[in-house]
């Protein structure tokens, strides 16, 4: 009989150490309507943070030099940043600040790299006329297919973004809307920042300023969308008081944690109430789909799309078959964007 050979592995030898919190980086998102009072409170929250980590505040400015208002009150470097509002332009920007000192940067607003001149749905737009030029029944098919390129260009801002040594505030304009349900009706999603999930899911924490609120979030909401947006982890909840202005001592605290410190507590905020929405009704078949369901179930699939594919098929499983049958043809596209963003998100092994 031949000698049976066994194949052996090197037992790997790993180690463990006390876990201790180091510094990160802050990425701040403040949502809400024109008046709402963003721009100020955001000079207010980079003021508190420059305290603690030095350097200069930044701030990237699309509303038509609106930042400048405050040129008075509090000491800043200003970007006008005007069209184009490309992905891949918004890093630009921003790079160049990290170049020229910036500790704290506000960008305000962020909203233009989702819906602005040259942003992310005119990228879909161009997309369209350079696959399917006038005929309309090939723009028509083409239509996801275009969400390629606008996707693969946001995602490389963010990863270009969290590679950046440095704090930031994102100002994000909200409006009121509503989401297409099983049955064919809709629920109220309240007021929803205009911008990509993919980079509002990398924020540290999500503040939300209702219409008229002079900076002071929201951390309650009886609206589906408004819950989902909130983001207030554990760890904050000390450093927020309730009914009160987004402040310096805020920013503060919050630069106090990020640097691995132990922040300074003010008055502990509720806790926040549960995201998921309330159970639908069962679904009956819809009479029909107008032009604005059809577009709000087509933005729904294409961000789920953008988180990956878990999040498409649950978006997927959640629309009535009727609704299925609207967009089948387009899913090939769609499953492509998401494991495409699947990907990108692997990082590969060194080589040996």
């Amino acid at each position: 009989m031949g000698k049976t050979t066994m194949l052996t592995q090197p037992v790997r030898v790993f180690t463990d150490t006390p876990a201790i919190r180091e510094q990160v980086p802050l990425l701040i998102g403040l949502m809400g309507p024109s008046g709402a009072g963003k721009s100020f409170s955001a000079l207010r929250l980079a003021t508190g943070i420059q305290k603690v980590t030095g350097g200069e505040i930044f701030a990237i400015d699309t509303e038509s030099r609106r930042l400048l208002h405050y040129a008075d009150q509090f000491r800043f470097r200003h970007i006008q940043f005007d069209a184009p509002f490309g992905s891949l332009d918004y890093l630009a920007a921003m790079r160049h600040c990290i170049e020229q000192g910036a500790r704290v940067v506000i960008v305000d607003s962020m909203t233009h790299e989702h819906s602005g001149p040259g942003g992310y749905l005119q990228t879909q737009d161009a997309e369209v006329d350079r696959m399917a030029g006038n005929d309309a029944a090939k723009r028509e098919r083409v239509r996801m297919a275009a969400w390629i390129k606008p996707a693969a260009l946001r995602s490389q801002m963010i990863t270009g973004l969290l590679q950046l040594n440095a704090n930031f505030i994102f100002c994000f304009r909200a409006k009121e809307k509503t989401k297409p349900v099983r049955g064919g009706g809709v629920v109220e999603m309240g007021y929803m920042p205009v911008a990509g999930d993919e980079l509002l899911y990398e924020m540290t924490v999500n503040c939300l300023l209702p219409p008229k609120s002079n900076g002071v979030p929201q951390w309650r909401s009886d609206m589906v969308g408004e819950k989902l947006m909130m983001k207030l982890p554990e760890q904050f909840k000390g450093i927020f008081s309730e009914n009160k202005s987004l402040d310096e001592k805020i920013g503060e605290s919050l630069a106090l944690w990020a640097k691995g410190t132990a922040a300074q507590s003010s008055d502990a905020v509720g806790a926040v109430e549960s995201v998921a929405p309330a159970p639908l009704d069962p679904p009956s078949a819809p009479a029909g789909a107008t032009d604005d369901l059809y577009e709000q179930i087509s933005e729904n699939l294409l961000s789920a799309a953008r988180e990956g594919m878990m999040a498409l098929e649950d978006e997927w499983k959640s629309l009535h078959k009727e609704h299925r049958k609207m967009f089948k043809d387009h899913l090939a596209t769609l499953k492509r964007v998401a494991q495409k963003i699947d990907q990108e998100r692997v990082i590969p092994d060194e080589p040996l």
